[in-house]
């Protein structure tokens, strides 16, 4: 009988995650920062580390250069020595981009030199961008017990977001018999999670029947649930693709709650603290007097000055005196300049917001982006990388200031509802 050590993991890391927009601007989705500490990928590595798992493949593609920084050598998850370890696949078959992973199961494919090199009777395949705590082993257990093909981690979720997820219907057994991918008429609340246990033999048949089956959602699993055995891995705990600025607003500040769902000490959760290549450790925070911090998270390094309200502060982030920041979360050393105000926004790291400048100005939130208006309707404004928010600036609300803007980039001193600079 195998034992966890034996299972091959594939990681899959390498989608563009296009709605987190300016987060993804410049590194992958899985690598977008999270909970002050964290990376979106810790808690899938997490997972696998948990589960006694010691052999992972992360699938790279799109900007891949912090993943791989943050994923060092595995050390912070502890997949080093001789018989565990992490290896980094990039897209390996040619330099054209028609030779990039065109879908998930096209991605399992191209590296199917690296599974043959890890034998294993099961095969666990899961997304890096999803913020969850699960017992991978468990679900390879209820695989086996069922005989089953594939295995698919599902939950429940509202009949309104079916939309969004793969679906499927079961039987008494808990057995696939018909599935649709984000189906527009509503049969089913069981919702795919993007977690996979794959027979070894069988996943490798799968693939080599027709190179034009790409994706898992879409191709593999219908033909699967028509003639194989299916069977749906029941789970019933917090589950959250925050692959939209929504999403990824929602989950952080789900870290705030009275009775947070999301806990990632409880859970076990290691960042790498190491990747962010500082001489040193960073400092405490630091509170000054007057200072106010309400149902806040606030990470080490930080200086506050000012008032931080029900916001997620990364390290090294300063609150200059006067500040206010409010319902926001603010990525590392940005720095908050006296009397400016941070309301409803996220801000990604080594931003700079002038004295007395507004982001997030306005009570009113319901004029979207106008150039993405299904990113941003909800009041969040963006902040790109090391971008500046000039002194005196007024930034309304839904708005998008790209990474590296700066003072001559503003063509005036207020920037309206739902613009883009």
């Amino acid at each position: 009988m195998s034992s966890p050590e034996d299972t091959l993991v594939l990681l899959l890391a390498g989608g563009v995650g296009s709605r987190l927009n300016v987060l993804v601007k410049t590194r992958a989705k899985p690598a977008v920062p999270f909970a002050g500490l964290y990376r979106i990928i810790d808690f899938a590595l997490s997972n696998v580390m948990n589960s006694g798992m010691k052999h992972v493949g992360v699938l790279t593609q799109y900007k891949p250069l912090s993943l791989m920084r943050h994923l060092g050598t595995g050390e912070a998850w502890d997949f080093t020595g001789r018989s565990r370890g992490v290896k980094i696949l990039p897209p390996s078959t040619g330099y054209k981009d028609s030779d990039w992973y065109r879908g998930t199961a096209d991605a399992i494919r191209q590296n199917m030199s690296f599974v043959h090199s890890h034998p294993s009777d099961e095969i666990v395949v899961l997304s890096g961008d999803h913020i969850y705590q699960m017992d991978l082993y468990a679900m390879v257990e209820f695989h086996r017990e069922r005989k089953a093909d594939i295995t698919i981690g599902m939950m429940k979720v509202p009949e309104s977001q079916i939309h969004q997820f793969g679906a499927g219907i079961t039987d008494s057994s808990g057995r696939i018999v018909d599935w649709e991918e984000k189906p527009q008429v509503v049969r089913t609340n069981l919702a795919s999670m993007g977690i996979y246990v794959f027979n070894y033999a069988y996943l490798t048949k799968l693939l080599a029947e027709d190179r034009e089956l790409v994706d898992f959602g879409k191709h593999l699993v219908p033909r699967a649930v028509s003639r194989d055995n299916v069977y749906a891995y029941p789970f019933e705990g917090y589950w959250r693709d925050v692959g939209t600025i929504q999403a990824y607003w929602e989950a952080n500040m789900d870290l705030l709650a009275e009775d947070p769902p999301i806990s990632p000490e409880a859970w076990g959760i290691r960042p790498n603290l190491e990747s962010e290549q500082l001489l040193s450790d960073r400092i405490p925070a630091r509170f000054a007097a007057g200072s106010r911090v309400r149902r806040s998270m606030i990470s080490a390094g930080c200086v506050i000055e000012g008032e931080v309200v029900n916001s997620i502060l990364s390290p090294g982030v300063r609150v200059g005196p006067g500040c206010r920041v409010r319902d926001s979360i603010i990525l590392h050393d940005c720095v908050i300049e006296e009397g400016a105000v941070v309301d409803l926004a996220i801000l990604d790291k080594k931003v700079r917001v002038g004295r007395g400048a507004v982001v997030g100005r306005g009570d009113t939130k319901d004029t979207p982006n106008i150039k993405l208006p299904d990113h941003l309707y909800t009041g969040i404004s963006l902040v790109g990388k090391e971008a500046a928010i000039p002194a005196g600036t007024f930034v309304g609300r839904n708005c998008i200031v790209n990474p590296w803007c700066q003072q001559e980039d503003f063509k005036g001193t207020v920037l309206q509802d739902g613009e883009t600079i």
